[in-house]
């Protein structure tokens, strides 16, 4: 019986005393065992980290350097950039990584110093894909419609009003809808701080919008119909905003099983396959013309559809 809970690996992974006073040393400073509960969800930049940990970039760069000589952290280099994650393959062999597993199970994911430090990582991530994903969309209806000039939008579900800010300067005229109050507060000092005051900023429903004789050019829909419950009926109500021959652009996540989305964050629905949105699109009414993924980094775990579709009538 005791051998099977102490069973002890074979002597030749084992590693020298040197060796494991090195990992514990370097793992065994607040700060570095931070980077390292960090990293554990995946790779960072060193600017990642140092807004993360709140330090300065020449001491983040020494814990780093500490943590690779050591072998507990690894690097790589993409492009211009450098990234730096757990060492999963250990060149001498696992034991360096079962100390590193060991210690980091011993930590309690409720520490208020270790939630703070992923809500922050979470913060980056987010702001790193939503740049990922706008590129990628603006990318989309560049090449999809014909003048840079996108005529009259309307953002349904504006929020902070981040569609608009950059759309804003290519629009004949431009409207946010949202039923949160707060959040349309939000919208405007977003869109006063960017010196854009030529935006209506609505408080409406998208089933029930304030002007039901308004038609638009571009309706976009941005992280909106994982919330709902039923997106169907969503889309045919956007629809029925755009005018004959508009664009209804739908930026939401992909098919995930990421349970803690509908548990913490009120989603009701784990994202979308292609195939959902392009068939509740042609019941509007809609033909979809375009449809990508936007490529965000590993770490994100999560992938970000665009569809682009016409209106082939007045619905």
């Amino acid at each position: 019986m005791f051998m099977t809970l102490l069973e002890a690996p074979q002597t030749d992974d084992l590693l020298p005393l040197d060796n494991t006073v090195e990992i514990l040393k370097a793992i065994g400073e607040p700060s570095r065992l931070r980077i390292v509960a960090v990293l554990q969800h995946g790779e960072c930049s060193v600017s990642d980290l140092c807004e993360i940990l709140g330090q300065s970039q020449p001491r983040i760069s020494r814990h780093l350097r500490l943590l690779v000589d050591a072998g507990v952290c690894s690097r790589h280099r993409e492009g211009s950039f450098v990234f730096f994650g757990l060492e999963r393959q250990p060149q001498n062999n696992n034991q360096l990584e079962h100390i590193t597993h060991s210690i980091l199970s011993a930590l309690h994911s409720s520490d208020p110093q270790i939630e703070a430090d992923r809500d922050r990582l979470f913060a980056v991530r987010q702001r790193v894909s939503q740049h990922i994903v706008e590129s990628a969309l603006l990318s989309a209806l560049n090449s999809a419609l014909p003048s840079s000039n996108l005529g009259n939008i309307v953002d349904i579900g504006t929020g902070t009003g981040r569609m608009i800010e950059l759309l804003a300067d290519h629009s004949d005229r431009v409207v946010g809808l949202d039923s949160n109050a707060a959040m349309l507060r939000v919208a405007r000092a977003t869109l006063d701080s960017a010196g854009i005051h030529r935006a209506e900023l609505r408080h409406a429903d998208l089933f029930a919008p304030l002007n039901r004789t308004d038609r638009f050019d571009l309706v976009i829909v941005h992280q909106v119909l994982h919330y709902l419950d039923n997106p169907d009926r969503a889309i045919e109500a956007i629809t029925r905003l755009a005018s004959n021959g508009g664009t209804v652009a739908i930026v939401d996540l992909m098919a995930h099983e990421n349970e803690i989305l509908r548990m913490e964050h009120a989603h009701r629905r784990l994202g979308f396959d292609n195939q959902q949105i392009v068939t509740w699109c042609r019941n509007a009414g809609l033909n979809v013309r375009h449809h990508q993924v936007a490529e965000e980094p590993e770490s994100a775990r999560l992938s970000v559809g665009i569809w682009l579709a016409q209106k082939g009538r007045d619905q």
